[in-house]
């Protein structure tokens, strides 16, 4: 707030020369600022409402918070957000309001990390060491322990020894390999030895390039879902018929018929 702008002051000062009397005292007309100021209402043209803001502009420097009474009107000083407001008694708009009467209000300043609720980016990644390889070394040493005391407990199903004379009918090799004898069956020992097997191990290799989708989920990685199930069916139904569908001179046959041809 602001003092009664000089302008003001000489004009009221003007008016009242002008209303005095010819034969009036000279030195009242030209009485000081101040005087002026504390004028009633009826000898001066300076508005009411600059009149009520210097009285309130004045109480909040000498009293602060306290309220002045003075010419019917009551000024308030308001520290609400800096702002002093000036209310006549009347129950009139206060001085200093803004339209509809509302008092202008500075707000507070609040720091942005109090009111907002900010959480981290979930990053689906872990250290190599110790996350991962922990849990690797805690699984590699229960599958050596079930090993070892299955082992103790449970004889491998060994055969009699071999005869150099006599050659089993028919002669298999260990099911993990079974895939590969059967298509031997089908295929030229080229093809079926190093053409297919090559082929089935370089798609499996590029797979992780071919297929750069960062995802975990099963239902977003069609492609290396896909190309996995293709390749275990593909050697899973290979091993099974040599396991099961094949009798004396590697013959096909049916199980259920002719018995059952499969040792591990």
């Amino acid at each position: 707030m602001t003092e009664i702008p000089e302008h003001l002051l000489k004009r009221a000062q003007a008016a009242r020369e002008k209303a005095a009397p010819a034969g009036g005292d000279g030195g009242e007309a030209a009485a000081d600022s101040d005087s002026a100021a504390s004028s009633t209402p009826a000898d001066s043209r300076i508005p009411e409402h600059l009149l009520q803001r210097s009285k309130a502009a004045k109480a909040a420097k000498s009293g602060g918070d306290d309220v002045t009474e003075s010419g019917g009107a009551v000024a308030v000083a308001e520290k609400v957000g800096a702002v002093v407001a000036a209310a006549p008694a009347g129950g009139g708009v206060p001085v200093g309001g803004g339209p509809g009467g509302h008092t202008q209000r500075l707000l507070t300043v609040v720091k942005s990390g109090s009111i907002q609720d900010v959480k981290a980016t979930p990053v689906d990644k872990v250290h190599t060491w110790p996350h991962l390889l922990v849990g690797e070394f805690v699984a590699a040493l229960a599958c050596t322990a079930f090993t070892f005391l299955f082992s103790i407990w449970v004889n491998a199903p060994l055969l009699q020894l071999a005869n150099t004379n006599q050659t089993p009918n028919p002669s298999k090799a260990p099911w993990y390999f079974l895939g590969l004898q059967e298509l031997l069956t089908m295929f030229h020992p080229m093809v079926a030895g190093v053409t297919l097997p090559g082929m089935g191990l370089i798609a499996l290799v590029l797979a992780p390039y071919i297929d750069r989708n960062p995802s975990n989920k099963p239902e977003d990685r069609k492609f290396a879902t896909g190309l996995m199930t293709v390749h275990l069916m593909f050697w899973a139904v290979l091993v099974m018929i040599g396991s099961f569908f094949r009798g004396p001179g590697f013959n096909f046959i049916l199980p259920w018929r002719d018995g059952l041809f499969f040792e591990l």
